[in-house]
């Protein structure tokens, strides 16, 4: 009789466990999310805290010491000397014409570099305070031969700023191949590079900055928040010839801009 309670007891006992574990399958409760529920009040208010703050991400306002210097905007302009940096082999300094200022041009005499951007970087860091989007435009000159459809182009990235790309009058826009936007230009393109280019034969140098092969696109450049971002050149076109940089928010216009050019901007060094 003894042996026959005590197995009672027990399957008794067996078919309340399996019930436990049954109710909890038909809630759909995961063990992970068991877990969840475990979390003290103080996680849970850190983890809402994080999400919620809202606060926008800023953009670096240090110099950055593994290039030493930044062209500092002011008042909705920066305006720099082309060859007012360090320069790879394969760009010289020329000084053959009378028609530059400051020391003179820099010229590409390496190789032409047509469908792979990154040859012969040259990089601005340049420190933004009066946020916007800007127009960019180089005095620049083709210093070979007599066709000016040919030595007239370089390379140009603006790799961490908020938007870049090529406007026409009629509100057409294009975005660099690479960059995850579209439309893309006519012609070369690459990995956020826009082919910038000057048209025309007359080899004179002359402020003038394209993009989009037969669909010429002004350049323009957008930063949305203070700080330094980093304006990258580079080689193309063998013999394309670089004087001085103009950037100047959208609302000034261009001829302004041009007639305030010699107002260089100061190039600050990192300390």
């Amino acid at each position: 009789m003894r042996n026959l309670l005590s197995l009672a007891l027990l399957i008794l006992v067996t078919l309340q466990s399996c019930s436990s574990e049954d109710g909890a399958i038909e809630e759909g409760l995961p063990e992970d999310a068991i877990e969840q529920e475990d979390e003290t009040p103080e996680d849970s208010d850190m983890m809402d805290d994080s999400e919620d703050d809202g606060e926008p991400t800023e953009q670096g306002d240090e110099c950055p010491d593994s290039i030493g210097f930044v062209f500092e905007e002011q008042n909705g302009l920066i305006s720099i000397e082309f060859e007012n940096n360090d320069f790879p082999e394969g760009w010289i300094l020329k000084n053959d014409v009378t028609d530059v200022s400051g020391e003179g041009y820099m010229q590409w005499e390496g190789n032409p570099s047509m469908g792979n951007p990154g040859n012969g970087i040259v990089t601005f860091p340049v420190k933004i305070t009066n946020t916007g989007t800007y127009r960019f435009i180089w005095k620049s000159s083709y210093r070979k031969g007599n066709n000016g459809t040919e030595h007239n182009d370089s390379w140009l990235r603006f790799p961490d700023a908020d938007n870049f790309f090529g406007m026409k009058n009629d509100g057409s826009v294009v975005y660099p191949n690479g960059s995850g936007k579209e439309p893309n230009p006519n012609g070369a393109s690459k990995e956020g590079w826009f082919k910038v280019y000057r048209s025309g034969n007359d080899n004179e140098f002359k402020w003038q900055s394209k993009t989009s092969d037969n669909d010429a696109h002004d350049i323009y450049v957008s930063f949305e928040s203070p700080g330094v971002y980093l304006m990258e050149i580079s080689a193309r076109s063998d013999f394309h010839a670089i004087d001085r940089i103009l950037i100047h928010q959208e609302d000034i216009s261009l001829n302004a801009a041009i007639d305030q050019a010699d107002n260089f901007s100061l190039k600050a060094t990192c300390d």
